[in-house]
């Protein structure tokens, strides 16, 4: 196992992309395991519509994420906007840290910021106003009490609306606000912003109040798999996963 630590995002598992779960399975089973830690940066499941779902992809994948922890890497999920239902369930089937929203972590020495991203689309204001409603324990807790079933039946729905509000908004609203970007970068006290959600990977260079940042964003797992690579002594690479 190496002094390093892996980051991926927005993988959108679900049973219409068998070529994509296949590919984090081999990922969980090969390269994931030479690492110390994996951190997942939302939107592991395209739609996680509760703990008690054991249908596949869950299944197969939770059951992966179970043994890469036994076999020795600490693995860590933050919520995205697909998968916000998963609960501490789904931590003691795996052995999975759940981690908050934003989450200050050390990077061999150097602090850094990780978040899912969606927060940082502060332009994209109805989606912003939908994220409190959903995101509230009462709604939660409502959408959990319902039978497994209609669960399965609004997460279709959900897809499908989803898709198309996407496509009356712009790509600017739907990217990561500037300003919001320093000023998270500034709150937590860092240097380096890791996320995901917006599928537009790049690595951002920044002057943040007079000081050098940088800001990292994930890729969407299509064709090809990605993770942003960080190795002891600050040097970091993106691995492409076949």
């Amino acid at each position: 196992m190496q002094a390093e630590t892996l980051f991926i995002s927005d993988l959108h598992l679900c049973a219409a992309r068998p070529e994509t779960t296949r590919r984090f399975l081999s990922f969980l089973a090969g390269r994931a395991q030479d690492a110390e830690r994996l951190y997942i940066l939302g939107d592991l499941f395209d739609a996680y519509i509760g703990d008690d779902d054991q249908s596949s992809p869950n299944r197969e994948v939770k059951s992966a994420l179970g043994r890469l922890v036994d076999s020795g890497t600490s693995v860590f999920f933050q919520h995205g906007n697909r998968d916000f239902l998963a609960e501490e369930g789904l931590c003691r089937e795996t052995g999975v840290g759940l981690l908050g929203d934003y989450a200050v972590i050390d990077l061999y020495g150097e602090p850094a910021l990780i978040t899912h991203g969606d927060l940082l689309c502060t332009d994209d204001v109805l989606y912003q106003k939908a994220r409190i409603r959903v995101r509230a324990n009462e709604w939660k807790r409502n959408a959990l009490s319902k039978p497994l079933f209609i669960r399965q039946w609004y997460a279709r729905w959900y897809r499908f609306k989803s898709g198309l509000d996407k496509g009356k908004k712009s790509r600017m609203i739907m990217d990561a606000n500037p300003q919001a970007v320093i000023e998270s970068i500034q709150r937590h006290g860092v240097s380096i912003l890791i996320h995901g959600h917006t599928h537009r990977p790049a690595v951002h260079e920044l002057d943040v109040g007079g000081k050098p940042a940088r800001r990292f964003v994930l890729a969407e797992w299509k064709e090809t798999g990605q993770a942003l690579c960080w190795r002891e002594g600050g040097t970091w690479m993106i691995e492409n996963i076949l």
